[in-house]
């Protein structure tokens, strides 16, 4: 079962592979002849889908799994994780990293939007794992005496400098409250400028809300001798953005939980997408999340994984980064929504927000031959309902038409 997910699912389909692009997909019957002389290889009764596209992941902090209690306020998390990063040393965080692409590649992800939070880790991190790896260099001025414009300058020429990064890098400015309007916008600028995209996590607590909308909270009295708070009390946290010329169809927007009166329509209006984290909010327990809201106003909304350290343990699973657990958590949160819509979340809808559309998150002609392979639905099952359910690892994975988990018949 073909199940391209840009077309209904195809029985007794084929996928034809050549130079690393998708040449043709359809039913066995029905090949080209031109196309028939190849090497066939025939993967028996599974289901080939494209390669999942996870639009928010932190590979360096998979090691912290369950080494930061259940916090009491998301404030107190960013205390804790501030905390334990700075007891880390560069070695902890390249074997996280390299545990997290790990993770993600033999749970059928094949292309990852990773913040890096520790940037010498790039390039040698890229070379050891075949993901395609879209690397945003993140950015925090909170109590840091590095001037805006230096930092933004040093990031960029710190990518500039490396070798192959087309559809590679991008800049994540990390939050509204840890950056400057000026970072913002000097960071907005040098992406244009070279064509990047730029991600930032966006109205992802309570109290980030508060802090913007109020001055108060456990965030602002946190942060009020830290750092320039004029700007809060004027409105939400994506007002804020929108009146620093933020907001485009270039930004990935992270979280956004928390939903002022005409939020949703500035974010469709700006053509912004947004990468929702089930297990992350979930283990915040933050209010429901304004999916229809979204939708309603023609946001673009995707799936991540976020980090190991706001992901909680299934019992009788283990803990790790699987971009099929946040597909299933998020069908659990929202029956009402059809399993080829949260499919398409993880897939053409990522694609879409990393600017890749049509190249990756879908199996069509012209596309990248990235595929991975699960166990087939039963004689009389439905294959959407069965991808939704898959757990454990996938039985192949495919990235630029060359196996990165090879089948068994291989």
């Amino acid at each position: 079962m073909v199940v391209p997910v840009a077309r209904p699912p195809i029985e007794d389909g084929v996928v034809c592979v050549a130079s690393g692009r998708i040449a043709w997909v359809g039913p066995r019957a029905e090949t080209p002849a031109t196309l028939q002389h190849g090497e066939e290889l025939d993967l028996g009764d599974v289901i080939l889908l494209p390669g999942l596209v996870n639009a928010h992941c932190h590979l360096d902090y998979t090691g912290m799994a369950g080494q930061i209690a259940p916090p009491k306020s998301f404030t107190d998390w960013i205390k804790s994780m501030v905390s334990l990063k700075g007891s880390w040393s560069l070695g902890e965080f390249e074997s996280s990293w390299q545990s997290g692409a790990a993770m993600l590649l033999r749970t059928g992800t094949t292309t990852v939007a990773d913040i890096e939070a520790v940037p010498e880790l790039i390039p040698a991190a890229w070379q050891r794992t075949p993901l395609r790896i879209h690397s945003f260099r993140e950015l925090i001025n909170v109590r840091s005496r590095v001037p805006a414009a230096e930092m933004v300058e040093r990031a960029v020429n710190d990518w500039l400098s490396l070798p192959n990064t087309q559809n590679r890098v991008g800049l994540s400015p990390h939050a509204p409250y840890t950056t400057s309007t000026e970072l913002l916008e000097l960071a907005a600028r040098a992406a244009h400028r070279r064509k990047w995209r730029l991600t930032t996590h966006i109205a992802e607590s309570e109290q980030e809300y508060e802090m913007y909308m109020y001055r108060q909270g456990a965030m602002f009295e946190w942060l009020k001798s830290q750092r320039d708070v004029s700007e809060c009390g004027a409105g939400s946290p994506i007002q804020h953005l929108e009146r620093c010329g933020y907001l485009d169809e270039n930004l990935l927007a992270v979280h956004v939980n928390y939903l002022w009166r005409h939020d949703a329509g500035v974010l469709g209006r700006n053509e912004v997408s947004v990468a929702h984290c089930p297990r992350s909010h979930d283990y915040f327990q933050h209010l429901r999340f304004p999916r229809e809201e979204l939708e309603s106003a023609g946001v673009n909304i995707c799936l991540g994984t976020d980090s190991l350290a706001t992901a909680r343990k299934e019992r009788g699973f283990p803990l790790e980064l699987n971009l099929f657990s946040e597909m299933q958590m998020f069908a659990g949160k929202s029956p009402n929504v059809a399993p080829e819509t949260i499919l398409r979340m993880a897939t053409m809808n990522g694609a879409h927000a990393l600017g890749l559309k049509g190249l990756i998150g879908e199996l069509s002609e012209g596309a990248c031959a990235d595929m991975i392979v699960i166990p087939g639905p039963p004689s009389d099952g439905d294959a959407y309902d069965a991808i939704l359910q898959h757990r454990g690892d996938v039985l192949a994975s495919m990235i630029d038409g060359h196996w990165a988990i090879a089948p068994r018949s291989v």
